[in-house]
């Protein structure tokens, strides 16, 4: 199809819904003088997401024919552009949703969609949506709509995504700066879709009432403002627009929407197909919460490449010890492990299956068959014969294994998470860039897993451990940085043979990123139809 130009706006929206509009107006203007055919907006445009009441934010929501939406639908004829913006909208039934509107080139609303997943103080003032949004056809491609939090788990963007969505549009309010670098791009990436992000900036919160606020959280008045960095994200990855982080802007970027419809990796695996939904039924049922207490404050482990390094590793204290595929056989591990407490990870074939195995000194403690068919590098041809996710606690806390190509699959960290994994073991090869730049951090982060992560020698590998300084709801033992849940990483080069880190189990048990709000327990898990059928 042909090239669409597409806008993602950022703009700052108080409590004066007046402001607020001409702020909008003024960037649907910009963006249409750029010869945008779409616009995508902040979420909650029309006012600040801060209420002194569920009456309060009824009242000050949007309704059908106001004035706030009747200005956006008539720029949409006038610059004949789809603009999609996300608003507190009231419903006759007294519900208030924060809801994404899409409005087409003739004014007309194309589609609605309420917030799934709703953060923090929004669940005081807000109603979750009680059914998916649409993926609209339009003669711009299939566009699918998310907000903010939506896109900070997996479930929301890959429902969209499977059921045919090829860009993306997200309006964010968030001061969170690993939005732009990590939860934003990974979208695009693991789906092989178009994100067009808009964020707020500006203050988040009341002007008169942020100092106070700041105090009261431990965090600098500044770091409570919208992060801005509005981008456009190829279905790689690539950001290929990004905003600055402060100040009124737009981004434009001239994209192909067809590129979404190639699901494959360089080896013909396409990410999709490759799904077994008939093993994710566990995520589309009501949460229970986490059933296990705590692991261990921490746990010193190691990358090692080369079966000669394994007993190095385990002599100096390191108590996990994760080796690529196929790196070595269990009676060869055992033996290196002898007269030490640690355990090596790593993956072997067995019966024409690939296979996870955890080794201790005393051989083999746990195996964990491949959940997901693989082709290309590595284990080629070999068909799947996992059925469910394998743990195994060791002294230390819960480990998962996760073997070759299920680490593509977001579907599989999520189970780990709800079987309790408190650390997950990833002997893997990667074949994009954004495996280990965006979609590995993200599953520590979204599913508040300790991820440790092994390639073969000239692949670079990491360590992806778990904060203690997570959520505003508790006090941080260093300085505020506006990264929420990105894990702590740490990086091993692609000649490096070994390398150790410490990371902490004891954190995975923490996944409340904001009040009332579960990164695990707080996913749609009423909506996931398109996931597991």
């Amino acid at each position: 199809m042909a090239p669409v130009r597409v806008a993602a706006a950022q703009i700052e929206a108080g409590q004066d819904v007046a402001a607020n509009l001409a702020a909008c107006l003024r960037v649907i203007d910009a963006a249409a003088a750029a010869g945008a055919q779409l616009v995508v907006l902040p979420e909650f445009c029309n006012h600040l997401s801060w209420y002194a009441s569920r009456e309060q934010a009824h009242q000050r929501a949007t309704r059908p024919g106001d004035d706030f939406l009747t200005a956006i639908a008539e720029r949409a004829r006038r610059h004949h552009m789809w603009i999609k913006v996300n608003v507190t909208h009231a419903y006759g039934n007294g519900r208030t949703g924060g809801t994404n509107l899409i409005f087409d080139e003739k004014g007309e609303i194309a589609g609605r969609c309420d917030k799934q997943t709703l953060m923090g103080a929004e669940n005081d003032f807000l109603d979750p949506a009680d059914h998916v949004g649409p993926v609209l056809d339009t003669p711009l491609g299939r566009l699918g709509m998310y907000a903010c939090m939506e896109g900070v788990i997996n479930e929301v963007t890959r429902g969209l995504t499977l059921r045919g969505a090829q860009v993306l549009l997200n309006s964010l309010n968030s001061f969170a700066t690993d939005e732009a670098d990590l939860h934003i791009p990974v979208r695009a990436a693991e789906n092989k879709v178009w994100v067009v992000a808009a964020n707020k900036v500006g203050p988040l919160l009341p002007a008169g009432e942020l100092p106070a606020i700041a105090e009261r959280l431990g965090v600098p008045p500044e770091w409570l403002h919208g992060a801005g960095e509005s981008q456009i994200v190829a279905p790689d990855g690539t950001v290929v627009a990004k905003a600055p982080r402060t100040g009124e802007a737009i981004v434009v970027a001239d994209i192909d929407p067809s590129r979404a419809d190639d699901k494959r990796r360089p080896d013909g695996t396409d990410i999709l197909a490759g799904r077994r939904p008939e093993l994710y039924a566990p995520i589309a049922e009501p949460p229970v919460g986490r059933r296990r207490g705590p692991g261990a404050a921490e746990l010193t482990v190691a990358v090692a490449r080369g079966f000669g390094h394994v007993r190095e590793a385990a002599l100096e204290g390191h108590q996990l010890i994760v080796l690529p595929e196929l790196s070595a056989g269990p009676q060869s591990l055992a033996a290196a492990l002898g007269g030490t407490t640690g355990v090596a990870v790593t993956s072997v074939i067995e019966n024409g299956a690939h296979v996870g195995i955890v080794v201790g000194a005393q051989g083999v403690v746990v195996r964990q068959p491949q959940l997901h068919a693989t082709r290309g590098a590595g284990p080629a041809g070999h068909s799947p014969t996992g059925k469910r996710i394998v743990p195994v606690d060791l002294p230390w806390g819960r480990l998962a294994v996760i073997v070759g190509d299920d680490a593509l699959y977001p579907e599989t960290f999520r189970l780990a998470a709800l079987a309790d994994a408190d650390v997950v073991a990833v002997p893997y090869r990667a074949q994009e860039p954004w495996e280990l730049a965006l979609g590995l951090p993200e599953r520590a982060a979204e599913n508040r897993l300790n991820v440790i992560v092994a390639t073969p020698y000239g692949q670079p590998a990491a360590v992806f451990g778990l904060s203690t300084d997570f959520t505003l709801w508790t006090s941080w033992q260093g300085p505020f940085t506006g990264r929420i849940s990105t894990p702590l990483r740490t990086d091993v080069p692609a000649t490096t043979y070994r390398a150790g880190a410490v990371v902490a189990p004891a954190q995975a048990a923490n996944r409340l990123v904001s009040r009332r709000t579960d990164l695990v327990d707080g996913r749609p898990w009423r909506l996931l139809g398109a996931l597991i059928n």
